[in-house]
């Protein structure tokens, strides 16, 4: 079964055009998740919208939303009003500029969203728009209206479509002056970033996203097990006590020496394991 598209419209470069269809590329579906339930008689909780000034729950057609322009003032705005406001980012992805990929910071990136052609006829147009910026190195930027919000979304070639993700605003980064100015700018002696980068050469290897294991989900689940099996709970794991640094030569050549003792691990760029079954309830 073809999975559900997010949004669907149109690509455009110039007036070349193709109908496309985003989902989603990332989930959170798997996690293990939990609901409210009143502990006295183990049921589960529901939300219930009530009157901030009445108390009294109020139904779900009644409830809409309001723009709050003064204090306890609102200005009621229907689902059919937002409807009115035609922007060409509601349905069609325009193409403004290519840029190199390196000139966007990471701090900008938000989500990421697989584009397809949806029909026979738009995949040319689609390849010729993907092929393009695959073979010039670029990646593409744009605007599409999403939850009722316009994002500037960055468009790069992956695999034989397209990966759009979408970008934070300008206005939504925060400025790393504030936290990063009580740093001191040091001369470090030459003798401790050798030490360093040996450390980190016999670290060295490649990103291999299935290499990574979610310790606290899998423990989590494993809780959950026993719980099912009625096992009394008990410590999984171990907190290991904080660090702490004495004098920074010692322990940059105590970590040469634990390196050292260490047997080889294999890299996670050449090994890939295989995926864990996860417990739990949903």
């Amino acid at each position: 079964m073809a999975p559900r598209a997010y949004w669907k419209g149109y690509l455009k470069l110039s007036l070349v055009s193709c109908p496309i269809a985003l989902y989603p590329a990332s989930s959170s579906s798997e996690r293990v998740s939990f609901n409210r339930i009143n502990s006295k008689t183990g049921n589960r909780l529901k939300q219930q919208m009530v009157d901030a000034e009445s108390g009294e729950p109020v139904a779900k057609e009644d409830i809409t939303r309001g723009y709050e322009y003064a204090k306890g003032q609102y200005l009621i705005v229907e689902d059919a009003e937002l409807d009115k406001i035609k922007i060409e980012s509601t349905h069609t992805i325009d193409i403004d500029r290519f840029v190199p990929r390196a000139e966007i910071d990471d701090r900008y990136l938000d989500s990421p969203y697989y584009i397809s052609p949806t029909d026979k006829v738009g995949q040319e147009a689609f390849s010729v728009i993907r092929d393009a910026m695959r073979d010039k190195k670029v990646v593409g930027l744009a605007r599409v209206v999403l939850t009722r919000r316009e994002h500037v979304v960055m468009l790069e070639a992956f695999d034989k479509g397209l990966l759009a993700t979408t970008l934070r605003y300008a206005y939504e980064i925060r400025d790393q002056g504030d936290y990063f100015e009580d740093i001191p700018d040091l001369k470090l002696p030459a003798e401790m970033m050798k030490l360093a980068a040996h450390i980190v050469d016999t670290k060295a290897g490649h990103f291999e996203p299935k290499a990574f294991e979610d310790h606290y989900e899998k423990a989590l689940a494993e809780l959950l097990k026993s719980k099912q099996a009625g096992i009394p709970v008990e410590a999984i794991g171990e907190e290991t006590a904080a660090p702490r640094v004495i004098n920074l030569m010692d322990a940059l050549k105590a970590s040469i020496d634990a390196s050292a003792k260490k047997p080889a691990a294999a890299s996670t760029g050449t090994r890939r394991p295989a995926a864990k079954k996860k417990a739990g309830a949903r």
